[in-house]
């Protein structure tokens, strides 16, 4: 099976404040090179918020950032389920511009595609059972997870491999030996699970932080 085709940097035991330097200085430098709007893509669950928060302490040009969840449960935005809701209430009072997604939303080229991964091998909401196409033609999907994970038992809504992987660069944050384990085996190519998919048709840089 065919291993990892881009470079990935490492960066042990990172702290949000770390991780948050690392987004602030993309964002900084894309804003910069742009008069425009730059976009980024941002996980749920409940790591990126700590970073969530340091981020939004930082001196960026909040107000010509676009922040697209890349995926989230297809519940109402004031459910504690939602992720949209919750990225909506820490970034928009510093003004930043945060997109709903929706089966027909047109996701933008990001600066910056920041990602989770789960045990299973999943990211955004494309779990093993969705055998997601690293040449998928739809940028966005609605999708039933199975098994169900049963903290958020709900139908999900998320970007796609092409559309995650329009970025100028891709960042992890994977916390946990176990997670890791499966990350590194998506590098090696020991695995196709989507974790693996997206790695192996990569062509930027990507950063993982642990």
């Amino acid at each position: 099976m065919a291993g990892c085709m881009t470079t990935i940097s490492f960066v042990e035991n990172a702290s949000a404040a770390a991780i948050a330097d690392w987004l602030e200085t993309r964002l900084a430098a894309a804003l910069a090179a742009s008069d425009g709007e730059v976009a980024i893509t941002v996980p749920g669950g409940s790591t990126p918020f700590p970073i969530f928060e340091e981020l939004a302490r930082r001196e960026l040009d909040f107000s010509r950032i676009a922040v697209w969840p890349g995926d989230d449960r297809l519940v109402p935005e004031d459910h504690a389920a939602s992720n949209t809701g919750k990225i909506r209430a820490l970034l928009e009072p510093v003004g930043a511009r945060v997109v709903a997604l929706g089966e027909d939303a047109q996701p933008p080229h990001f600066a910056v595609s920041w990602l989770g991964m789960g045990a299973d091998g999943h990211i955004a909401s494309l779990f093993p059972n969705t055998d997601p196409d690293p040449a998928d033609p739809q940028a966005v999907r609605r999708l039933t997870p199975d098994p169900l994970p049963p903290e958020a038992p709900f139908d999900r809504i998320t970007l796609t491999i092409p559309a995650l992987l329009d970025s100028d660069a891709l960042v992890f944050v994977i916390r946990g030996d176990d997670k890791r384990a499966v990350f590194d085996a998506a590098v090696a190519g020991e695995h196709d699970l989507p974790i693996a998919r997206l790695l192996g048709a990569a062509q930027q840089p990507v950063t993982c932080f642990t």
